[in-house]
């Protein structure tokens, strides 16, 4: 299995947003050869499974030949499965609940993962201790996230009126360490590294009340669910495979994932204990996704005159040996 550099990485998204914007762009997406996929991947913990399974020969060992293409946000990812640059893509709940209302022929494969560990970090030397010290303060996020989501919604909760900035993942610890923004709210690994980076200066904000779970999903097109369908199957029990590596955390697992994000060993082996791998798709999935379409809709990522739909059609487990939801 190879992985694509990044100047043909660069060529995906350009395509994709082309594709977005009306224009038709030539596809790279693999052709029906048996064996053949092509997977975009948001470098990120919640889908360790992918990294786990190319260095264990999980993908190999089906038959599989995998190419890899990174992505540093879901948006961006569901930007080129909608190009059809890829075969299968990773992203959080937040941005897929947005990309099907705009793409109805995204299927949602499996639920890959849950995480639990959404905190807003802020800097010390800003003033913050505490939620209530953020009311005025500017939180960066990637917008459009499961980040920005998880901000909007405990700041919400704790009657905090902040200002949220966009950064991107990329930029986040920059922006963190050099105050351009009092706090941030982002998914694994760059948490880790804010927190890291930050030090003693680093405020961990716990959330108020309730809970926030990300689910870490897995995506294709409608089309390509039916004609890589042997593919697919194999994918995901490569998957599978990776996923009880990681629940047991073995060496492998986290050396696999160690290498992927370039965060160190023994940060992967504790970010690696908040999830749960457990591939699934639960119907429930269908009134997550509402929850944070009717979100995205207020946020402007889902035009304010759309009727969000039902997010059931959307989800399709016959890749995981499930019945289909009801």
């Amino acid at each position: 299995m190879s992985v694509l550099n990044r100047r043909a990485i660069a060529a995906l998204v350009v395509a994709a947003a082309a594709a977005l914007g009306g224009t038709t762009a030539c596809t790279t997406q693999s052709d029906d050869a048996d064996g053949k996929l092509i997977v975009g991947f948001v470098v990120d913990p919640s889908w360790s499974h992918i990294p786990v399974a190319q260095q264990a020969g999980y993908f190999a060992d089906r038959g599989l030949d995998v190419e890899v293409v990174n992505f540093s946000t879901g948006v961006e990812a569901l930007q080129t499965l909608t190009a059809r640059q890829v075969d299968v893509t990773t992203a959080a709940a937040v941005p897929t609940s947005a990309a099907v209302v705009k793409s109805p022929e995204l299927r949602v494969v499996a639920d890959g993962a849950r995480w639990n560990g959404g905190r807003i970090v802020a800097r010390r030397d800003s003033g913050v201790a505490r939620l209530a010290d953020l009311n005025g303060k500017k939180v960066g996020a990637p917008q459009g996230t499961s980040g920005a989501f998880f901000a909007d919604s405990v700041l919400a909760q704790a009657g905090v009126t902040a200002q949220q900035v966009q950064v991107a993942p990329s930029a986040i610890v920059t922006a963190a360490t050099q105050g351009n923004v009092d706090a941030v709210s982002i998914f694994q690994p760059y948490q880790a590294q804010v927190i890291a980076a930050l030090g003693d200066d680093a405020v961990v904000l716990e959330e108020s009340g309730g809970s926030f779970v990300d689910h870490c999903l897995y995506l294709t097109t409608a089309a390509t669910a039916t004609d890589k369908a042997e593919d697919l199957s194999a994918f995901f029990a490569a998957l599978d495979a990776a996923g009880a590596d990681l629940a047991a955390g073995t060496e492998g697992s986290v050396a696999a994932v160690s290498a992927a994000t370039q965060l160190d060993p023994a940060l992967v082996s504790g970010v690696l204990a908040e999830y749960d791998f457990a591939l699934e798709l639960r119907p429930s999935l269908a009134e997550e996704l509402a929850a944070k379409g009717a979100w995205a809709k207020k946020a402007g990522n889902i035009d304010a005159s759309v009727t969000l739909p039902d997010y059931g059609q959307f989800l399709d487990a016959q890749f995981l040996g499930q019945p289909a939801p009801a």
